[in-house]
């Protein structure tokens, strides 16, 4: 018997280590609470993490198996367990940011020491960090290329679930509850997690927004987008059966609009890898940025307009609907995670990594890599990066890809009823006219046209142009 250690791979199917471990059978699931890995963590993410485990672990019961589930250092709990059982090994898919790689490896030398075999599965992503490179072997730092390797590589079909017979016939204690890990139930209302809820998602996303996505993911109003980020997190389905789905879409497309908005699609999964080899790579890059500029970036420190932007009082209509949208789902539009980035670090001129902060405590998908390479794209300082004289115009933004401001005033309530002509003009209405159509909402709290020019000086400095 081994034991397969779960981690951000909370699904039964298409689970590459926990196969193999069955193949060789039985199998034993558990789970390490890492007090490590919590103490980065946040109400949303814990939440829905609990929430998968539940639904894994009654998977496990139906099969009359169980998911052990302890606290604790799993470089101490795994060979715990596995004396308790009787265990011949560890199995685990590997994870690939710079805390992921020292907990693993200090797992793999407790195991050592102990005199446990150990084994490690590449599972999250199509291909791990290492096999597509540059011609000199060196990993890619720009998406274009690395994409058009990615998108041309051949994906592996999804492995099945293990079978009952394959399973350990064991028995495991109750979940610890939420307070029992330090966490408070999320502000947020967060979608239903497990396989079941996420392969729902994947089927609504498959029976048509896929073959619209190419112009439909812009409009947050519109529900064009898979809503898969967290389930791809949490692993709560795997890589290889959103690509077979995805791909069957592609088969099925008829015509080549639908097709281009299918493979647009499958572009978005290259991304999430390209970003997790910059990460492995670089693992500094979640508090430094990956690109040097000869002076350091004088971000201003102000935390009236940093609480400003948190609560979704801007008095930018787009950019405070997406912060709101925030707090009330632990979601955000991808296109407004841009504009709201944009926003903080070329409007403001706040650090990036205040919004990023902010994210990860709110986000219920929060992915490091992921996230960190669209905060350090939309700040011009990352690997791929939004040209630094590129600056998004949030009420542009707003009138381009919400014309009618539905997704606006969804989230802004003050705002409700009034034209969607003077929400995307609100910048340019005087006190009084903001007085009389919507007095509880704000006047904007800094003039983009002003702050575009400061943020293109700050840059110039920082890269020595002055």
């Amino acid at each position: 018997m081994r034991l397969h250690w779960h981690r951000r791979d909370l699904r039964a199917a298409d689970n590459r280590a926990l196969a193999a471990a069955a193949d060789d059978g039985p199998v034993l699931p558990v789970f390490v609470f890492d007090p490590d890995v919590l103490e980065h963590a946040a109400p949303p993410r814990v939440a829905f993490l609990h929430e998968a485990l539940v639904w894994l672990r009654e998977w496990y019961r139906e099969r009359d198996s169980d998911l052990i589930v302890v606290q604790g250092d799993p470089a101490e709990e795994l060979p715990q367990l596995v004396d308790e059982h009787g265990a011949d090994g560890v199995v685990w898919n590997h994870d690939y940011t710079g805390l992921a790689q020292e907990r693993d490896e200090a797992v793999r030398a407790a195991l050592d020491e102990a005199g446990v075999d150990h084994e490690q599965y590449h599972d999250a992503v199509h291909h791990e960090p290492g096999t597509i490179t540059t011609n000199d072997g060196d990993p890619y730092a720009v998406f274009s290329y690395f994409g058009d390797k990615w998108l041309d590589r051949e994906k592996a079909d999804p492995v099945p679930a293990p079978d009952t017979d394959a399973l350990a016939d064991v028995e495991g204690d109750e979940l610890p509850a939420l307070d029992d890990l330090g966490f408070e139930e999320p502000d947020a209302t967060l979608p239903p997690a497990g396989t079941e809820a996420a392969r729902e998602r994947l089927d609504r996303f498959c029976e048509s927004p896929i073959f619209e996505y190419d112009e439909e993911r812009e409009y947050p109003a519109r529900g064009g987008t898979s809503r898969l980020s967290q389930d791809l997190k949490y692993g709560t389905i795997g890589i290889r059966e959103v690509t077979e789905r995805t791909a069957a879409a592609l088969d099925d497309a008829e015509n080549e609009d639908e097709r281009e908005s299918v493979e647009t699609y499958r572009e978005e999964l290259a991304w999430r890898e390209f970003y997790t080899q910059v990460t492995y790579y670089n693992p500094n890059v979640v508090t430094r940025n990956y690109k040097d500029y000869e002076n350091q970036i004088e971000w201003r420190e102000d935390a009236e307009d940093l609480a400003a932007w948190k609560a979704g009082e801007t008095g930018y209509p787009i950019v405070d609907a997406g912060m709101r949208q925030l707090r009330e789902e632990a979601y955000m539009h991808n296109r407004v995670r841009m504009i709201v980035a944009s926003f903080l670090t070329k409007d403001l001129l706040l650090d990036w990594r205040a919004g990023y902060d902010h994210f990860r405590e709110r986000l219920v998908d929060h992915d490091t890599a992921n996230d960190n390479g669209g905060w350090q794209w939309a700040a011009s300082t990352g690997t791929d990066a939004q040209p630094y004289f590129r600056i998004f115009n949030p009420m542009t933004q707003g009138e381009r890809y919400d014309p009618d401001a539905e997704y606006i005033t969804t989230h802004i309530p003050e705002l409700d009823g009034v034209n969607p002509d003077d929400i995307h003009s609100w910048h340019e209405l005087d006190e009084e006219e903001r007085e009389e159509l919507a007095p509880e909402y704000p006047a904007p709290i800094c003039d983009h046209g002003e702050r575009r020019e400061e943020a293109i000086a700050m840059f110039e400095r920082a890269r020595g142009d002055d």
